[in-house]
């Protein structure tokens, strides 16, 4: 690239920096420094959140984060889910139609990751708008705007979980805390023997929380739903072998990816493809390209629901591999399923917004209607 870094864009490229961790290093203190200045907020943010370090301090919160995600605790949410789906398409029916992104996509996340940080029902509003802003800031290029709108999310939130975090641990002292999914943000709070996060760091994975999983979900859900609209041959498919759900949320996650960028520094001198890199040299994922590399999936351009094998790179790999995919397959799977189910002839209707974004690939507004 102009500015001396590499740009990544073959399958078996960027594999092998994802399992390669110890010479290709996720922490951005120094790029995050030049971009947002030392100890802004966005700084601070994203700095501290497991996303963007290496280990010790990812390892450390990865495994406190782990109990969230194992098939008995996603077993226990999945009724749920689907009652919550099951809600809000019984909604849509009484209006004739939805936005596919704003009243179920990007609603399903903030209420599963409202669970989670035991967030009040009164209060979740304020999730979505926090981090779009928040996400917004790690597009290749910073306007001020986006500057201003992270910063001031980051500020807003690191305030609000500040306040939530002392009233649910006064609750947790009077053993009145339940009913958070998974009791995660007690698991947080709690940690482990001789191990428990500082009080920075539980405010800043929490915020890390929300916008983990609840970008890339309703990009997964608002992306699948179009696709199948643009694919209407696979949509038939679907509706005709729901059996193939799982395949196509894959499908969907491959052909769309919801995040397109991800970003290494290298460490010690390495050669991939080719190409050697020297410690210091940027490195950019392009995801998005990496799963439609022709020499690893046959007919890339093509949407088939049923495509296997299919080890799309929309997860990421190695240790840095998304710890919420379990959760954000489940939750793509009874969406889409769900709607097809009730509304196997939905269309589109008005104009669909793209998110205008490099790094996150989605939509803004998506209206769709039924008969």
């Amino acid at each position: 690239m102009p500015d001396g870094s590499w740009f990544l864009t073959r399958y078996d490229d960027l594999q092998a920096v994802y399992r390669d961790n110890k010479r290709f290093s996720s922490d951005k203190k120094v790029e995050f420094g030049a971009k947002y200045g030392e100890g802004t907020p966005l700084h601070r943010h994203h700095t501290t959140s497991l996303v963007f370090n290496d280990p010790p301090l990812h390892t450390r919160v990865r495994r406190l984060l782990a109990p969230a995600f194992t098939p008995r605790a996603l077993k226990l949410l999945e009724h749920r889910f689907e009652a919550l789906v099951a809600r809000m398409l019984d909604k849509a029916a009484k209006n004739g139609g939805m936005d596919v992104i704003a009243d179920f996509a990007s609603a399903l996340p903030v209420e599963i990751v409202g669970d989670m940080l035991a967030v009040p029902q009164e209060d979740r509003h304020l999730l979505r708008d926090w981090s779009l802003a928040i996400l917004g800031a790690l597009e290749p290029v910073l306007t001020p705007e986006r500057d201003e709108q992270g910063t001031r999310a980051v500020t807003e939130f690191e305030a609000y979980l500040e306040k939530h975090i002392t009233g649910w641990e006064t609750r947790m002292a009077s053993r009145e805390a339940e009913d958070a999914y998974g009791d995660v943000l007690t698991g947080l709070i709690r940690g482990e023997t001789g191990d428990k996060l500082t009080p920075a760091e539980l405010v800043q994975n929490c915020i890390f929380l929300l916008n983990a999983g609840h970008e890339t979900t309703t990009n997964l859900i608002g992306n699948g739903i179009a696709a199948l609209l643009d694919w209407p041959g696979e949509k038939q498919r679907l509706i005709a072998d729901p059996s193939l759900i799982k395949t196509a949320i894959e499908e969907f996650l491959r052909f769309e990816s919801s995040n397109q960028l991800g970003n290494r520094r290298v460490v010690e001198r390495v050669e991939i493809g080719g190409v050697t890199f020297e410690p210091g040299d940027l490195v950019t994922l392009c995801i998005g390209a990496a799963n439609r590399d022709p020499a690893q999936f046959p007919d890339p351009d093509r949407l088939d629901v049923g495509r296997m094998p299919n080890r799309h790179l929309a997860f990421g790999a190695g240790i840095h591999a998304c710890a919420g995919m379990s959760l954000a397959r489940l939750e793509g799977q009874i969406a889409v399923q769900q709607l097809l189910a009730r509304f196997p002839d939905f269309r589109a209707t008005g104009k669909a917004v793209r998110g205008g974004r490099a790094r996150f690939r989605g939509y803004l507004s998506f209206p769709i209607e039924f008969s």
